[in-house]
């Protein structure tokens, strides 16, 4: 009778020791591909380093380039340019080879936007690869630069986006304001939106902006450059704002002639 009883506690013991373990995590798409965790890479969404302002443009190269940069260096500051290599023109394109290398020379940051504009999250793993790779390649020819910062197109990423740019050495950069210059604010809207974020005085500032909008640079520009300099914020690059290097490697440029 005794054994009995010990046995039968023995189970209840047993069954509630099994009951007790903890449900293993789910294993991600990305785990399960490559049989470990899979490493991702930064996202950069805000500026740390106090009073700093980073302006930054997408889209380009575009004409209106240029102009933007003229009122930057006029007011001691530098600007961030997030290019694409075939979105309103292709980046080998003569007048954009030369768009391209004045910016740099202008000391200017320079980075990617990817090659097509296209939703990065629409696409799989190795064209998200190919839209990385085509404008590292194009910055490596035009101006011997491996960049280390992408913006993806619309703001929009997952796992998988992040996980090649980490395998591509780079970080992903959002914004914490966006001007609305490409969402149908009107310049007096953009100008509006800058003044009340100028108003609230916040520690830092990651804009977005577009290059390729004639209002934006004879506009919205020049008026956020006077208003956040009498702010007395700082207008630097993202590298800047954030204490990184802007590019993975720095060489000469390529001879020769490309096209898209």
């Amino acid at each position: 009778m005794l054994f009995k009883v010990c046995t039968a506690v023995a189970l209840v013991a047993a069954s509630a020791m099994v009951k007790a373990s903890p449900t293993p995590a789910p294993i991600s798409d990305l785990e399960a591909l490559t049989g470990r965790a899979t490493p991702l890479a930064q996202v950069i969404t805000k500026c740390t380093v106090p009073n700093n302002v980073a302006l930054t443009f997408d889209d380009g190269p575009e004409e209106y380039i240029y102009n933007i940069s003229r009122q930057l260096i006029a007011a001691g500051g530098k600007g961030t340019f997030f290019w694409n290599g075939n979105n309103y023109g292709c980046i080998y394109d003569e007048i954009n080879v030369k768009r391209v290398k004045y910016a740099y020379a202008q000391g200017h940051m320079v980075a990617s936007h990817t090659w097509d504009h296209k939703d990065l999250t629409t696409l799989t793993f190795d064209e998200i690869h190919d839209e990385f790779y085509r404008v590292e390649l194009a910055l490596e020819r035009l101006l011997g630069v491996k960049p280390a910062f992408l913006r993806p197109p619309y703001g929009n990423y997952n796992n998988l986006v992040r996980q090649v740019a980490y395998e591509r050495g780079q970080k992903l950069v959002t914004w914490d304001f966006d001007s609305g210059d490409s969402t149908g604010s009107t310049p007096a809207q953009s100008d509006a939106a800058y003044d009340a974020l100028i108003k609230k005085h916040p520690s830092t500032i990651l804009a977005l902006n577009h290059e390729v909008y004639e209002k934006t640079a004879h506009i919205v520009v020049p008026h956020a450059i006077a208003a956040l300099k009498k702010a007395g914020y700082e207008l630097v690059t993202v590298a800047e704002c954030i204490g990184l290097k802007p590019y993975q490697s720095v060489t000469s440029p390529q001879t020769g002639s490309w096209t898209c």
